[in-house]
């Protein structure tokens, strides 16, 4: 192994830790920028250990959310080892009202499960 490789070195998952809640801080400022209306949620998770942040975001594509933070959120796992993760979600009402929709006739589901 060359003395010039990266080792990667998780700090534990300690919310309180302040290297994490500035983590945090920063990850919430990037999203209310752009989404105004986002709210979060914080918890511990376990795939992989670490401390999530859910932002709720009423979008059609959470992808959106997530293009946001992501070179900042990369930065802070590979760089600084922070076990920080984002993985926004939906207000509930949209959930409901996804649920809502009818589903396409089974034959256009067909269709589009076909391979070319």
């Amino acid at each position: 192994m060359s003395t010039d490789a990266y080792v990667y070195n998780p700090i534990p998952p300690d919310e309180r830790d302040p290297r994490i809640q500035a983590a945090l801080a920063e990850l919430r400022d990037l999203i209310a920028r752009r989404f105004p209306a986002a709210t979060f949620t914080v918890s511990r998770g376990e795939d992989p250990e670490g401390i999530y942040l859910t932002p709720l975001v009423d979008v059609e594509d959470l992808d959106e959310v997530t293009d946001t933070v992501l070179d900042r959120l990369l930065d802070m796992q590979v760089e600084e080892g922070l076990p920080v993760y984002v993985v926004p979600d939906w207000p509930l009402e949209r959930v409901r009202a996804h649920l809502r929709r009818p589903a396409p006739p089974v034959a256009e589901r067909l269709r589009a499960l076909a391979l070319p």
